[in-house]
């Protein structure tokens, strides 16, 4: 009887651990994401001056515009307000970053991990400018500009993935890397970490 006590006081001790090293991991990923993010975003609009320079393409005001509705803020015809379009533009990318951040605290980091959230990015902004309705389906876009978001989009997730992978790696491996190492190679047959790693 004195045993099995013993054995539940153990796996509460190591349930309790895990839960502090996941609090502990989450709580690095919002600040790291919140800076990864915004690094990307500053990239993308770095990308975007010097593409509208070439192309002469406008500004777009749609992320002020989505944001208004968003908030419930008085829109206007044409130009809208410079800070509410930086306000949408640089807030939804540093919170976006969160979420690549808590990817690479997980293992989950590199190209691979930048094109899936690139894909997130593209999502994120094509949901709330539908739900909206400031913007329209992508496939219904005329293709160079389906072609230019695109392009900004992915430069924004491998910029805002290679802040947060740098970040997330000095935490060490994730534990998706450290159960990938338990048996290297593309293998089905790996049962889960040990609790507590």
């Amino acid at each position: 009887m004195n045993e099995m006590g013993n054995g539940g006081e153990v796996h509460e001790q190591v349930d309790r651990e895990a839960s502090g090293t996941r609090r502990r991991m989450m709580m690095r990923a919002l600040w790291q994401g919140l800076a990864a993010g915004t690094a990307g975003v500053l990239v993308m609009t770095l990308t975007e001056k010097v593409e509208q320079r070439v192309t002469g393409r406008p500004d777009s005001h749609v992320p002020a515009r989505t944001l208004e509705r968003l908030t419930g803020m008085a829109e206007r015809p044409g130009r809208q307000p410079v800070p509410v379009n930086w306000a949408m533009h640089f807030g939804q990318g540093a919170a976006l970053g969160v979420l690549r951040s808590v990817m690479a605290h997980a293992g989950l980091r590199g190209p691979w991990s930048s094109a899936k959230f690139g894909v997130i990015r593209v999502t994120s902004d094509q949901v709330l400018e539908n739900a909206t309705g400031v913007g329209a389906p992508p496939q219904t876009w005329p293709r160079r500009e389906l072609l230019v978001d695109l392009l900004h989009k992915t430069v924004y997730a491998f910029a805002t993935g290679a802040v947060a992978d740098t970040l997330a790696a000095r935490s060490g491996p994730g534990p998706g890397q450290r159960h990938a190492a338990m048996r290297p190679g593309r293998r089905s047959d790996v049962g889960p970490l040990p609790r507590g790693r």
